[in-house]
Formats: C-alpha cells, sequence, structure tokens
C-alpha cells in the first residue's frame, strides 16, 4: 500500500511526457487559452485571405450606397464614402496585425541582446544599460509611442519603429531579471570552469532557458502594439489614407454614430477580440510555461 502513492505519480501521462508535451497538454487543457488561440487564428487567416477573397476593393467608392445599413450586398455596411466595411475591415486586419507582430519583433531583437549583456556581465555596463532603460520607462508607454511617430512622421512603418522602441525597455529588463538568476546556476558555473567562450554560455545555456518567458511576454505585448496601432492611426500618424486600418476607421466613424452606428462597431469589435485573444493565448502560455506546474 505504500507503494501505491508513487506508482500512480509516476503514471501521470502530464508528468511523464516530455517537456515540450506537458507544455502542450497543459496548452490544450487551458480552455481560455484555446479560446484566444482561436481568435489569433481566426484573425491571422482572414488577413492572410485578403487577397483571395471575394470581397470588393476596400477603395473602391460607391457614392449610390453612403452610409447604408449592412444588407445582403453589404454585409457590414459601407462608410461615408460608400465603401464597403467589410472589405476594409478584412484588409485592415493586416495593417494591425503586422504593426503588432513587427513592433514586437523590433522590440524583442533589440530588448534581448541588451538585457543578456546587462544581466551577464553587470557592473557599468549593466549600469548604463539599465539607466537609459529607467529613462525610457519614465514614459507611458502610449505617450512615447506617440512622440516617436510624431517626430518620424505618419506612416505604419514609422509606427510599427515609434511601437517597437517604445516596446524594448519591457524586454531588456524581463532578459536582464532572468540572466541575472540563471548565471548562477551551476551548469553556467561548469561552463565557465571549462573555459567555453562568453558568446558561447549566453548562446547554450542562458539564452534558451530565458526564451519562455520572453515569449509569453512577446504573445502579450503584441495585443498592446495592436491598440498602439489603433491609436497612432485613429490621431492620423499610423496607416494613411485610402489604406485601410482599424483605427483610422475608427477615427471617420466617429462623425458619423447617430447617422452609421456601424462604422464604428466593426473595427472597435474586431481590436476587442483580437487583443483579448492574444491575452487570453499569452496568459495559457505562461501557465503552460511556469516550471514550478511541471
Amino acid at each position: 500500500m505504500r507503494d501505491a502513492a508513487p506508482t500512480e505519480l509516476t503514471s501521470d501521462p502530464v508528468l511523464t511526457a516530455k517537456p515540450e508535451n506537458r507544455v502542450w497538454k497543459k496548452l490544450r487543457a487551458h480552455r481560455s487559452a484555446l479560446l484566444g488561440g482561436s481568435l489569433v487564428i481566426f484573425f491571422v487567416l482572414i488577413a492572410l485571405a485578403a487577397p483571395i477573397l471575394p470581397i470588393p476593393d476596400p477603395a473602391a467608392t460607391d457614392w449610390g450606397a453612403v452610409r447604408k445599413a449592412p444588407s445582403w450586398a453589404h454585409w457590414m455596411g459601407t462608410d461615408e464614402i460608400g465603401r464597403d466595411v467589410m472589405a476594409r475591415m478584412i484588409w485592415g486586419a493586416q495593417a494591425s496585425l503586422l504593426a503588432g507582430v513587427v513592433s514586437v519583433g523590433i522590440a524583442v531583437i533589440a530588448g534581448v541582446p541588451l538585457g543578456l549583456v546587462a544581466g551577464y556581465f553587470g557592473g557599468w555596463t549593466d549600469a548604463v544599460i539599465s539607466r537609459c532603460t529607467e529613462a525610457l520607462l519614465a514614459a507611458p508607454f502610449l505617450i512615447l509611442a506617440i512622440a516617436l511617430a510624431a517626430f518620424l512622421g505618419p506612416s505604419l512603418t514609422n509606427a510599427m519603429i515609434a511601437i517597437g522602441i517604445s516596446a524594448t525597455p519591457i524586454f531588456i529588463r524581463l532578459t536582464r531579471g532572468q540572466v541575472i538568476n540563471i548565471k548562477s546556476e551551476d551548469y553556467v558555473d561548469s561552463a565557465r570552469a571549462i573555459g567555453l567562450p562568453t558568446h558561447r554560455i549566453l548562446s547554450r545555456y542562458i539564452l534558451p532557458n530565458v526564451l519562455p518567458p520572453i515569449l509569453v511576454q512577446a504573445t502579450l505585448t503584441i495585443a498592446t502594439a495592436i491598440i498602439a496601432e489603433a491609436s497612432l492611426s485613429f490621431l492620423g500618424l499610423g496607416q494613411q489614407p485610402p489604406a485601410p486600418s482599424w483605427g483610422s476607421m475608427l477615427n471617420t466613424a466617429k462623425n458619423f454614430l447617430n447617422q452609421a452606428p456601424w462604422m464604428a462597431m466593426w473595427p472597435g469589435l474586431s481590436i476587442f477580440l483580437v487583443v483579448l485573444g492574444f491575452n487570453l493565448l499569452g496568459d495559457g502560455l505562461r501557465d503552460a510555461l511556469d516550471p514550478r506546474e511541471h
């Protein structure tokens, strides 16, 4: 009877699976993460399929169908100059998702190496990088992104650069903290003792162990970047007309809330759903990748 408990414990398929399989099993059991992943996949597929879907030209105007309510001809209605809202929504998904992914990519590429260097070497290197990071973090994320976008000029590319720079301090601080905890582990000390060069230690022993929290943070930051891009486009600093963007669509719709509420409803709902999807997916990844739960 005393051996029953260990036998049951080792027979648990989650505990006996490989680490990557355990993560996948836990993620599949996380209902909210599955919902978030489904929402993200849906919008990604819609954005990728935009060129081949049988929808009208998002820039084509029809002065005979100005601000028409949703109907069989226009499933989401039309805007102030007769453009099909659904077509603009679908093409606008490309701008929002591209902005989110590219902006976070910029932040990760810039922030992770700086965090690795600051956390591993310490000393004056850490002091300089940390003080610069704190200076950037002193400004609210969205305010800094607006200021940088205004300085660079209004365009989707400049908006992505501005958002990426604004998000970089988040990844510097996260990576630095993880490296400080990991570099004192025995396997890192052993790698130093056998004379491995610093770049090998960083790339082979430290970076792989800091990637899980970075992945979780990147997923959550994409949601923030999508909101930031919509905000910049709303202010005229992001995607420029007539190219569709959910933020610029909201900017136009605010003038017709009483006459054509669907103009604001669809882009607002889409922003809400895609941000919710990334947040739920990020929460699920955080639970699945938490080593304390394995």
